[in-house]
C-alpha cells in the first residue's frame, strides 16, 4: 500500500520561507511521480509543482516559479517543496500525491492516485 506522509507546515509571516516534506513509501520501483497541490478555503485545488521519480524531471507552472521549488532525496523516498517569499494568498492546505507512472509528470489532479492528509500553511501579514 502506498502512503504519503506530509510534514514541515505551519505559521509564517509574509516574507517567509517554509519547506514542506513528503515522505513517500510502498512502492516497489522508481516508476512513479509525486505532486503537490493546494487548496485554499475559497478556491479550487491548485497544482503547484511536481516531480517524476523516474527520471528527477519537474514541472512548475510560471505562477509558481521563482518562489516554489520541488525537490527529492532519493535515498530518503522524501520530496521537498521549497516555498520563499510567502504572501497570504499562500496560505492553504498543501498535499503531496502519486501516481504510477515511468518518466512522467503532470499537475492534473485526477492522474494521481494517492493522496497525502495535508497540512496547513498559514502566512500572516
Amino acid at each position: 500500500e502506498v502512503q504519503l506522509v506530509e510534514s514541515g507546515g505551519g505559521s509564517v509571516q509574509a516574507g517567509g520561507s517554509l519547506r514542506l516534506s513528503c515522505t513517500v513509501s510502498g512502492y516497489t520501483s522508481d516508476d512513479y511521480a509525486i505532486g503537490w497541490f493546494r487548496q485554499g478555503s475559497w478556491r479550487e485545488r491548485e497544482g503547484v509543482s511536481c516531480i517524476s521519480r523516474s527520471d528527477g524531471s519537474t514541472y512548475t507552472p510560471d505562477s509558481m516559479k521563482g518562489r516554489f521549488s520541488i525537490s527529492a532525496d532519493n535515498a530518503k523516498n522524501t520530496v521537498y517543496l521549497q516555498m520563499s517569499n510567502l504572501r497570504p494568498s499562500d496560505s492553504a492546505i498543501y498535499y503531496c500525491a502519486a501516481m504510477s507512472t515511468a518518466y512522467y509528470t503532470s499537475l492534473e489532479p485526477d492522474e494521481y492516485d494517492v493522496w497525502g492528509q495535508g497540512i496547513q500553511v498559514t502566512v500572516s501579514s
